[in-house]
C-alpha cells in the first residue's frame, strides 16, 4: 500500500502546481507589462488558428511541442540533481 500513498503524494504535487501555474497566468494578465511577455503563447508559426462569423478553433501544435521540449529537460536536469 505504500506505493499508493507516494503516487496519491506526486498527484497532489502535480496539482498544487497546476493551481499555482494557473494562478500566476491571472495575475501576469492583470499586471501591465508581464503580460505582453506571454503574448507569443499559441501564436507560433505552426500553430493552427481558425476564426470565422461564430467559431473559433486554436491548436496550437509548436507551442505545445516547444514546451513539451522545454518541460522536458527542467525535468531531467531535476531527476540529475537528485541522482547526485
Amino acid at each position: 500500500m505504500a506505493e499508493w500513498g507516494n503516487l496519491g503524494k506526486v498527484f497532489i504535487g502535480v496539482g498544487l502546481c497546476v493551481v499555482l501555474i494557473g494562478l500566476l497566468l491571472l495575475i501576469a494578465d492583470r499586471v501591465p507589462g508581464i503580460g505582453h511577455l506571454l503574448g507569443w503563447f499559441g501564436k507560433l508559426p505552426g500553430d493552427i488558428s481558425i476564426r470565422r462569423d461564430n467559431f473559433s478553433f486554436s491548436f496550437p501544435i509548436v507551442t505545445s511541442l516547444l514546451l513539451s521540449v522545454v518541460l522536458s529537460l527542467i525535468f531531467y536536469l531535476i531527476t540529475w540533481i537528485f541522482r547526485r
